[in-house]
């Protein structure tokens, strides 16, 4: 019987995925991790009787985790129970005014036009031509191997060629937005989506008015215990299919002979395997485990995306004003992102809580709830970082004061931080990015480094710094691309 063997480098949800999947096609399969415990930037706190997560908040594209638990033999709702938000994101804007984005498309344009005075046709024609988009664009940008000589020959290619005003590529998606919509707050509102992938709606390509859609077409999801559930419920199937996982195990080098990855080196100790995946950060990736292989200047040149500065607070009292996901918007929106592009935090930040108590009741003790305080910073270019922490908590404190009427100073019994530093520390991201390199420019989408090399036989990148990007669906989304490159064992 053929034995076929699969290493794994990070238990990041894009590795986790791919494991599961080479499991099922019958790999001896191995994972790495340097941390104490699998996820990557999906992961969680406990301290005190407040549980946290810490990483990704919002659930979208449930059924490719579906398809995962699936292909490995479980039925997903018994595995991994979910549910649709009814209220995706509260939303409080500097004028006052609160809105609450309702997943039913019908409820949310209602409400826009009740708040804003939005046209209701102007978000049903806006939510239309993002579904038009993601139908255009999805199977080619996302689910496949890109760029490619055979994407570029294919029948959705020749489609986009026919469409491609649709992309909307040569436009910023502020001035789409702008384009959309009559009220200065629904442009914000939907500018704010370049965030989910570390960018800046000034810069970025009005193709990125494609993230929407997700949320306001398709829905947005909440696991019953908690995001931190994903990744270990994959992690328990893994270990279900035969998944061997060495935690605390960083890996220092993927050995390459001969145009081919025969092994990996970890805890001082090489190990032979017939193919190997990296799901670490593709930019340190090349200077610690590929020492002697050259990264290609294309890659190397790109602006590492956004990263964040995170609270997790554990707070007395209970917030009916406020649902599971709230934004509370900066007055300056620009110079926000003209902050982050010059290195620091406006004094004035966009501030997203998202308190998981609200769905799971365990997640903080009774009569409390777990704050997860988050505001967008740039990555990490040493910057003192200890005194912008202390500015921008005294910001967030007096915007939670005047916008929300709630001393929250005093009722704070538990504080953690997470800076990027501490980000780039912990999961080895480039500098503390989020997602790889930041989607600033039209040439985005060609710029990622690819899933597989023609130049080393047997090697594989997913996570979010590669093809097709950051963030839980398309981390996926990679492994499922990688999956396709590779054939079942051969038992005979």
């Amino acid at each position: 019987m053929s034995t076929q063997k699969a290493a794994i480098i990070g238990a990041g949800v894009g590795g986790l995925a791919i494991a599961i999947r080479l499991a099922a096609k019958g790999y001896h399969v191995s994972v790495f991790e340097q941390q104490g415990k699998v996820g990557g930037k999906l992961n969680e706190l406990n301290v005190n009787g407040f549980r946290f997560d810490t990483g990704p908040s919002l659930f979208t594209l449930p059924e490719l985790v579906d398809e995962i638990l699936a292909i490995g033999g479980e039925i997903p709702s018994n595995v991994l129970p979910y549910k649709k938000l009814d209220v995706i994101t509260k939303y409080f804007f500097p004028d006052g005014k609160v809105l609450n984005a309702f997943a039913d498309p019908q409820l949310f344009a209602n409400e826009v036009l009740s708040v804003l005075n939005e046209p209701k046709e102007n978000i049903e024609k806006y939510l239309l031509e993002c579904r038009e988009l993601y139908r255009l664009t999805a199977n080619l940008f996302i689910y496949n191997e890109f760029p490619t000589w055979n994407g570029f020959k294919s029948a959705e290619a020749r489609e986009i060629g026919k469409n491609i005003g649709k992309l909307k590529a040569f436009s910023s998606m502020h001035s789409v937005n702008k384009r959309s919509f009559t009220n200065s707050n629904t442009i914000q509102l939907f500018d704010r989506f370049a965030t989910y992938n570390g960018s800046n709606p000034y810069k970025a390509p009005g193709t990125l008015t494609i993230i929407p859609h997700l949320e306001h077409n398709v829905g947005a999801f909440f696991p019953d215990k908690g995001m931190y559930s994903i990744a270990s419920s994959l992690e328990a199937l893994a270990i279900k299919l035969g998944v061997t996982f060495h935690l605390n195990a960083p890996v220092q080098e993927i050995v390459v002979q001969n145009g081919k990855a025969v092994g990996v080196k970890a805890n001082g100790q090489s190990e032979a395997f017939d193919l190997v995946v990296n799901d670490t950060d593709i930019f340190t990736a090349y200077p610690k485990l590929l020492p002697k292989q050259r990264q290609s200047w294309v890659y190397k040149r790109q602006e590492p995306s956004s990263s964040a500065l995170i609270f997790y607070w554990g707070v007395k009292g209970n917030y009916p004003q406020l649902d599971i996901h709230n934004i509370l918007f900066s007055g300056a929106y620009k110079s926000e992102f003209d902050a982050l592009g010059k290195g620091t935090i406006l004094s004035d930040p966009t501030v997203y809580l998202f308190i998981s108590s609200k769905q799971v009741a365990n997640d903080a003790p009774s009569g409390h709830e777990n704050w997860f305080v988050m505001v967008n910073a740039p990555y990490n270019r040493e910057q003192d970082w200890c005194t912008l922490v202390a500015e921008t908590r005294a910001a967030i404190v007096r915007k939670i004061k005047t916008v929300l009427n709630i001393d929250i100073e005093s009722q704070i019994v538990n504080e953690n931080v997470l800076t990027p530093p501490q980000i780039e520390q912990l999961t080895g991201s480039y500098r503390g990015s989020l997602y790889g390199i930041s989607s600033n420019s039209p040439m985005a989408a060609f710029s990622r480094h690819p899933n597989r090399l023609s130049k080393i036989k047997g090697l594989y990148f997913a996570g979010g710094s590669v093809h097709p990007g950051g963030g839980i669906p398309l981390c996926l989304a990679s492994a499922k691309i990688i999956d396709s490159f590779i054939p079942p064992v051969n038992r005979s």
